[in-house]
């Protein structure tokens, strides 16, 4: 139960400071290359703590993997970018790769978790799911870094809210999902 308070706590405290800083700018004052860096290593404080501390792993191997597919129902947040871009508010390098492949995996996330499948067929298409959604993130992350390097004004739209939550909170929290499920499958898969 403790436990289960904490998470919760420090998930919220995240979110909050995320909130934070969209809303005081604070992205703004760094390098614009330093997103995509800042994201990478918001997903791995999760996962670290995932990996090192016994009692987050446990309640979070208690979670159903099928609640892990459907935090990636969020990724539907994509639409918002195309219509952003079909705006001109927002770069097309930046929002059209990356969208379409987070639609498709938010589309891919429901018949994963709700079809009827038994057991070893919803462990092989929740894998087969995760590797095509990790593989969109890390390409959507790439795309951010180089669009960072030669064009950093286009990535500007990600300091500020609503955007800057995809750097700061969710695209991190997908990550570290993707990570916790390919360590589920993957000791799932052992005899």
């Amino acid at each position: 139960m403790a436990v289960s308070l904490l998470i919760r706590l420090l998930f919220w405290l995240w979110f909050g400071g995320a909130l934070a800083a969209g809303h005081f700018l604070i992205l703004q004052r760094v390098s614009a290359l330093a997103l995509p860096a800042l994201t990478l290593f918001l997903a791995a404080i999760p996962v670290l703590a995932y990996l090192r501390v016994e009692a987050i792993r446990t309640w979070v191997d208690a979670l159903d993997l099928r609640a892990l597919v459907l935090l990636h129902v969020t990724r539907f947040t994509a639409i918002y970018l195309l219509v952003l871009h079909q705006r001109g508010e927002v770069p097309r390098a930046l929002v059209v790769p990356g969208a379409l492949g987070d639609i498709i995996v938010a589309v891919m996330a429901l018949p994963v978790a709700f079809a009827p499948l038994a057991d070893a067929a919803r462990h092989r298409a929740i894998v087969i799911w995760n590797v095509v959604g990790f593989v969109g993130l890390l390409l959507a992350q790439f795309s951010v870094a180089r669009l960072a390097l030669s064009a950093p004004v286009e990535v500007r739209g990600l300091t500020q809210l609503p955007l800057s939550l995809l750097p700061t909170f969710l695209v991190p929290l997908l990550l570290a999902s993707h990570v916790v499920i390919f360590a589920r499958t993957g000791r799932a898969a052992r005899p």
